[in-house]
């Protein structure tokens, strides 16, 4: 493999590159219009402009992808995450022209990017499920009578869904029907198939991930966990690996699910297998990821595996250079998505340019981004400007690392989570482990980062202020009518 196409933008892609180029492979960006200027176009080895900035017309445009790769003699083309990284229609049309897919075959992408169909294919593994249907519902009366059978709270889950679209939960049956109608109609509106399935809503969940590799050569491990439960609106913020809950125990059952549910769809390469876990740690099955994730460095970090690297050495037939006996964990890492978004005013997305875009460095301290100063948001992709992280012997130490590099960020220009992240790590539902993916729900209010960030601004004050006033206590004024006043002023 000489030349990598890397069909996507930004930071990941970024990140694909930079394995990439470690291993003496040339790479190929794609852009669109509005990302002309972006590091990513400037980094790769060539670079092919797709069209107008809105991903239908650029970054989803698989079949002129795989035609402008077959013009410049591409071997291999990395998805990233997002766009078409799980649609399988796309990874059998590089196959058949000719080109290597770094990821799984098509047949696992359209299985578990289906979760009924999931379910159905790791039933027979001895993988701990969720209670509920195991059929698609649109039938409004079935799926109440289901729901009442079930017992409430209940969820609602769209089957062809991911990042909380589609997505219900139902305290009640008095409110069922609404939430059912809403439901089906975000489902249909972002996916296109308005086929929900029911689950029993687990209390108190925590959601835990496990990282697996697995190669051609019937070779399958998992590289440990991600702790993700501090998310909104469904979708992680801040991410750390290992979990602090999960005992050795645990960890080495839900590791074995999670390689069960791998070779139930015959998985090839980099995959996530997500689970929920009560408040009595028992562990449920609840979709498989068909991709790098975007938290993935911090597996990275504990493990000491670039998963990209294996990515791409796992597509060149290469069998993994590791066992499941010879991983290890090794100290602590934590992750903060950096978004463009409005803390303070529920997580809106925030628009306009980094006139200061200045990130942190040192020891322990990664950033994976796609932005330089100057640089204007687009409002046609996600908002998410980097993503933050800390590495440190301990929870604590990575936690202390992450407040400080939190502060040392420069970002000005656009409103971001940064303040929340800090919000975070210094709570101590966090701090003590003692939290869900209720956290924003229990823990958050805007009025309290506000208030936060107002009384650092008038400490800030107060410091510079008696900072001013000893410089000027100490500064001497030199007596200009002395023959030598200009010695006394240097």
């Amino acid at each position: 493999m000489q030349k990598i196409l890397v069909a996507n933008r930004g930071e990941i892609a970024l990140r694909v590159m930079r394995s990439a180029r470690k291993m003496g492979i040339a790479t190929v960006a794609v852009y669109s219009e509005a990302d002309r200027n972006s590091p990513h176009v400037q980094f790769a080895d060539e670079a092919i402009c797709l069209g107008p900035p809105p991903s239908n017309q650029s970054y989803l445009l698989g079949d002129k992808i795989i035609e402008e790769a077959l013009k410049i003699g591409v071997d291999g083309i990395h998805p990233g995450y997002g766009f078409l990284s799980e649609n399988s229609k796309f990874a059998q049309a590089v196959e058949k022209a000719g080109i290597t897919f770094i990821g799984p075959k098509s047949h696992a992408i359209e299985v578990m990017g289906d979760k009924l169909a999931a379910k159905d294919t790791v039933k027979d593994f001895d993988v701990p499920m969720v209670p509920g249907v195991d059929h698609a519902i649109t039938d409004v009366a079935e799926a109440k009578q289901v729901a009442m059978e079930i017992g409430f709270p209940i969820l609602i889950k769209a089957s062809a869904g991911g990042g909380g679209k589609g997505m219900r939960m139902v305290e009640n049956v008095e409110e069922f029907e609404e939430q059912m109608d809403r439901a089906v109609s975000e489902a249909v509106s972002a996916f296109g198939n308005g086929a929900v399935f029911i689950e029993k809503f687990v209390t108190s969940p925590r959601h835990i991930e496990i990282q697996v590799l697995a190669d051609s050569h019937g070779n399958v491990v998992h590289l440990f966990e991600r702790e993700c439960s501090i998310q909104r609106r469904h979708q992680k913020v801040v991410e750390e690996a290992p979990s602090s809950v999960l005992s050795p125990e645990l960890r080495a059952r839900m590791g074995a699910a999670a390689v069960q549910v791998a070779k139930s769809c015959d998985y090839l390469g980099a995959g996530t297998v997500e689970f929920l876990i009560n408040d009595k740690h028992d562990f449920y099955f609840l979709e498989m990821n068909t991709r790098l994730q975007v938290e993935h460095p911090v597996s990275e970090l504990i493990s000491g595996v670039d998963l990209v690297e294996m990515q791409i050495r796992i597509a060149r037939g290469e069998a993994l250079p590791f066992t499941q006996d010879d991983l290890k964990i090794t100290g602590h890492a934590l992750e903060l998505r950096v978004y463009a978004e409005d803390p303070l005013n529920n997580f809106l997305p925030s628009v306009g340019t980094l006139h200061r875009y200045r990130p942190p460095s040192g020891e322990g301290i990664r950033v994976d981004d796609g932005f330089t100063e100057g640089m204007s948001i687009p409002i046609y992709y996600d908002p998410m400007l980097s993503k933050l992280i800390t590495y440190g012997e301990t929870r604590e130490a990575a936690m202390r690392m992450m407040i400080a590099a939190i502060e040392d960020y420069e970002i000005e220009g656009v409103a971001t989570t940064l303040p929340f992240g800090k919000f975070v790590c210094q709570h101590e539902a966090f701090r003590s482990g003692n939290f869900d993916t209720n956290f924003v729900k229990k823990y958050y209010q805007p009025e309290m980062l506000e208030a936060a960030m107002k009384e650092e601004a008038r400490v800030a004050a107060a410091l510079g202020k008696a900072l001013w006033l000893e410089q000027h206590a100490q500064l001497e004024i030199p007596d200009a009518g002395a023959t030598d006043w200009w010695e006394q002023r240097r």
